[in-house]
């Protein structure tokens, strides 16, 4: 099934669920949606960055620094979480929760939950997804997003992160 057609719920205020549509009507509509953001840290603290492919429904060719994605119709963020490292990073692991998250911009409204999961690789990136990942601090990715193309969802996400948004 191609990403387009996948059934994604389409969410009110309260994050219930108002109907179930296509993602490439909720994307066509920009109706809020749920999805999970992880911040992949290695043993120094660097954390994984990755470069998405230019077929990416949103920011293509972007560098992002949150593994995640839509949950799917029905999906609870810890099923869905699970899914996505398992398909962008081909691994089993069980990421911690951190804290819930909204964004909003031009392209996406989202309710989100954000993980942590700390691993060293290697990983097996989804090529369809990624098309190259890297380990660099948190500096470093800051850094490089005022002078490269970086999701903003996920640069707001590192930015919370760091004020100490967790359990």
């Amino acid at each position: 099934m191609a990403a387009a057609d996948e059934l994604v719920d389409v969410i009110d205020d309260a994050g219930q669920t108002i109907a179930v549509v296509t993602r490439g009507h909720m994307r066509g509509r920009r109706l809020p949606h749920r999805c999970t953001y992880v911040l992949v840290f290695n043993a120094r603290g660097e954390l994984f960055i990755h470069l998405r492919t230019p077929v990416k429904d949103v920011y293509p060719s972007h560098w992002d620094t949150c593994i995640g994605g839509v949950l799917a119709a029905g999906e609870t963020y810890a099923q869905g979480v699970v899914r996505e490292v398992r398909e962008e990073l081909g691994i089993d692991a069980a990421p911690i929760e951190l804290f819930p998250f909204r964004h909003a911009d031009e392209r996406s409204v989202v309710q989100a939950m954000v993980y942590r999961l700390d691993h060293e690789g290697p990983f097996r990136l989804q090529p369809e997804e990624i098309v190259r990942g890297e380990f660099v601090t948190v500096d470093e990715a800051l850094q490089r997003a005022q002078r490269e193309p970086f999701c903003p969802d996920g640069l707001e996400v590192v930015r919370h992160y760091l004020r100490g948004d967790r359990q």
